[in-house]
C-alpha cells in the first residue's frame, strides 16, 4: 500500500482552509449589495462546507480520525481575518480572498497529483471538484476586483470603516490641507449626517485651513451641501485636484444631484428606461454613479442590478475573462 502520510497533511490543510473560506463567504453575506449577489454568496457558503464535509470523509477514508480542531480553527482564522481587514480598504480585503483561494487551487492541484500517483481515485476526483470549484472562485474574485479598480465595487458594499480607509488611501497624497484635515474625516459620516455626523463635520470644518469659510457657510445644510460648496469653491481657486477628490468623496457618498448624473433627466425617467441608458453606459465612474445615487434616493433593485451588470461587464472585458 502506497504512503498516504504527504497526501493525508494535504487533505488536513485543505479541510483548515476550507472551513476558512466558508466562515469568509459568510462573513461576505452581508455585504452583498444585491439580493442575487447574497444568495450566491450564500451558495458559495453552503458548497464550502459540504467540500469540507467531503474532505473530511476522505481522511478518514485513509484511517484518519475525526478532527474536532481543525474546524474550530478554520472559524478562528476567519474571525480573525474579519477583524482585521476592518482595518484596511475594502480591495486589500478581497485580495486577502483572492489569497485564500488561490492557496485553495494550488493545495487542490496538489492533492490531485498525489492521489493519481497513489492510484487513489475517489481522492482523484475529489481533488478534481475541488480545483473546478476553486478555479471558479478565483475568477469571480477577480472581477469584482477589477469592479472595484474601475470604480466599484458592484457586487459588494463596503463597511463603514473600509469605506473611510478607502477613502483616506486616494485622498492622502493630495496637497490641499482641506483635503487632509477635513475631508477624510467627513467621509468617516458614511451613514446620513444625524447629530454625531453633525457633529463630526462641525469638527472637521473647523480644522480646515483652506475653503473652511465655504464649508461653514453651509454646515447648515448638511454634508452633502458642505462638500458640494467646497468642491465649488475648490473649482473657482483652480484647485482641479481638491475640487476631483471631492467630487469623487460626494460620488462614493450618493451625494450628486440628479443634474450631475451621466443619463439626462435621469429623476424623471421610470424603472424601464433607467434600465436602459444604464445598460448603454461605458465609463465605471458614471455607472458607479448611477448606483450610489440609486442607493441613496431611490433604490430601486432593478436599476442597480443593471449597472451592477454594466459595470461587471467592463471588469470582465479589463481582465479578459469571458
Amino acid at each position: 500500500m502506497a504512503d498516504t502520510t504527504t497526501l493525508t497533511a494535504q487533505l488536513r490543510a485543505l479541510l483548515l482552509l476550507t472551513q476558512t473560506e466558508e466562515q469568509v463567504a459568510r462573513t461576505r453575506i452581508a455585504q452583498a449589495r444585491t439580493e442575487a449577489v447574497r444568495r450566491e454568496l450564500q451558495q458559495n457558503a453552503d458548497n464550502a462546507f459540504a467540500r469540507a464535509e467531503d474532505i473530511t470523509r476522505a481522511l478518514r477514508d485513509l484511517g484518519g480520525v475525526p478532527d474536532v480542531v481543525t474546524p474550530a480553527l478554520g472559524r478562528l482564522g476567519a474571525i480573525v481575518k474579519a477583524t482585521v481587514e476592518q482595518a484596511g480598504p475594502l480591495d486589500e480585503a478581497l485580495l486577502s480572498d483572492l489569497s485564500l483561494e488561490h492557496q485553495l487551487l494550488d493545495r487542490a492541484t496538489y492533492l490531485k497529483v498525489l492521489a493519481e500517483t497513489a492510484e487513489l481515485p475517489r481522492i482523484t476526483r475529489l481533488a478534481e471538484r475541488l480545483v473546478a470549484a476553486h478555479t471558479a472562485t478565483v475568477e469571480w474574485l477577480t472581477v469584482v476586483l477589477a469592479e472595484t479598480a474601475l470604480g466599484g465595487p458592484a457586487a459588494l458594499r463596503a463597511t463603514p470603516l473600509q469605506r473611510v480607509a478607502g477613502g483616506a488611501t486616494r485622498l492622502a497624497a493630495l496637497p490641499a490641507r482641506y483635503v487632509a484635515d477635513s475631508v477624510n474625516k467627513v467621509i468617516d459620516t458614511t451613514q446620513q449626517a444625524g447629530d454625531s455626523a453633525q457633529a463630526k463635520i462641525n469638527a472637521a470644518a473647523s480644522r480646515a485651513t483652506t475653503f473652511a469659510g465655504a464649508v461653514r457657510e453651509s454646515l447648515a445644510v448638511g454634508r452633502d451641501a458642505s462638500l458640494k460648496e467646497a468642491e465649488q469653491q475648490a473649482r473657482r481657486e483652480g484647485a482641479r485636484d481638491t475640487a476631483e477628490a471631492l467630487h469623487g468623496t460626494r460620488r462614493e457618498l450618493g451625494a450628486l444631484e440628479a443634474g450631475e448624473l451621466p443619463i439626462p433627466s435621469y429623476d424623471e425617467l421610470t424603472v424601464g428606461k433607467a434600465v436602459d441608458a444604464v445598460k448603454k453606459l461605458d465609463d465605471a465612474a458614471d455607472i458607479e454613479a448611477v448606483i450610489r445615487y440609486e442607493e441613496a434616493h431611490k433604490d430601486r433593485a432593478s436599476v442597480v442590478s443593471a449597472a451592477q451588470t454594466q459595470l461587471a461587464a467592463l471588469a470582465k472585458e479589463a481582465v479578459g475573462v469571458s
